[in-house]
């Protein structure tokens, strides 16, 4: 271990993150009854310009009025480079700020644009004497913020989670591709030919290099690593897959930008019954070994030692902390 220790933000349950456009009043009312982990309140993209006023008035008032049930509140403000996001800051803090949690801020792209929100963020709570603390939500979703992203992900105490933005980081990287998350056909290998001439064509994942960098970023500051969007909310399957992909890199949950994928990604970012239950064995097995002298043992035919320890050590509290949460 080295000298450094990481210290871990605030522990909070992110399986699942709908997004709930702040326009909307029916959607804001229909999410309170939501089984997401986090929501976040949008007045970012899927707000239109001229709505920008009157949904964050909306979101001032479903943060009075509606009862959330205890659920984790983020607010998603408009860019740093908009006249609309100072705005969002002070009249959602000062007007509803006990009632929020995280905010979320789209687009970072270098350590200042953190320092500016948490500057301003700091003065509205000193000035209003909120009761919480505000924690950040950071998404990644441009070139720049991905060149600088270990400095994105450590400005500022109150961070809490990088998010991988994949619609606006194709956009910005002029990916050749129109779909929000997921493979394309085009990023493919070729085995070599078979004695018949034939060759078999192997999909990746052309989003498996800015999730690394995301999950890396965010361990090393002791953040949450969330991936973003699927935009093809009719294809169950397809973001099962984009699930799957980014929680066997270090994801620790994934959005939501319909209803439907909130049980799917509750189920996938949660550890199984049969997970869980090897955890425990690993960790009952290397508590006996320790009693009796040993560093390492063998279990089902497996070598086990201590880093086997804490990778069930993270199953199992994970596991505790959804059970805590029902």
């Amino acid at each position: 271990m080295s000298f450094t220790i990481v210290e871990q933000c605030p522990a909070r349950l992110n399986r699942s993150e709908l997004a709930v456009p702040g326009s909307n009043t029916t959607f804001l009312e229909k999410a309170t009854k939501s089984t997401a982990d986090v929501i976040f309140l949008d007045l970012e993209d899927a707000v239109a310009p001229d709505d920008k006023a009157q949904a964050r008035k909306n979101i001032i008032e479903a943060l009075n009025d509606l009862d959330w049930g205890g659920r984790t509140l983020s607010l998603r403000i408009n860019g740093l480079d908009t006249h609309y996001m100072y705005r969002d800051v002070v009249d959602v803090l000062e007007k509803a700020g006990n009632h929020l949690d995280m905010i979320m801020i789209p687009k970072a792209g270098t350590a200042a644009d953190i320092y500016a929100v948490d500057m301003l963020v700091t003065q509205v709570e000193a000035a209003k004497k909120l009761k919480k603390r505000i924690g950040f939500e950071i998404i990644i979703e441009t070139a720049l913020g991905m060149a600088n992203i270990m400095e994105i992900a450590g400005a500022s105490k109150r961070n809490e989670s990088l998010h991988f933005g994949v619609a606006d980081y194709a956009a910005s990287t002029k990916a050749r591709t129109t779909v929000i998350g997921g493979p394309n056909k085009d990023y493919h290998v070729l085995t070599d030919a078979d004695k018949k001439g034939k060759r078999e064509v192997h999909w990746g994942d052309m989003w498996h290099y800015p999730i690394a960098q995301t999950v890396v970023a965010a361990r090393a500051h002791g953040l949450r690593p969330i991936d973003g969007p699927f935009g093809d909310f009719s294809d169950p399957d397809g973001y099962t897959a984009q699930a799957k992909r980014a929680a066997t890199l270090g994801c620790e949950g994934k959005w939501a930008i319909h209803p439907s994928q909130i049980t799917l990604a509750n189920e996938l970012f949660s550890p199984s019954k049969e997970e869980v239950t090897k955890a425990k064995r690993i960790l009952e097995a290397m508590e006996k070994a320790q009693k009796e002298g040993k560093g390492a043992v063998a279990l089902d035919g497996r070598l086990i030692d201590i880093a086997s320890i804490k990778q069930a050590q993270v199953l199992v509290e994970k596991a505790e902390q959804i059970k805590g949460a029902k």
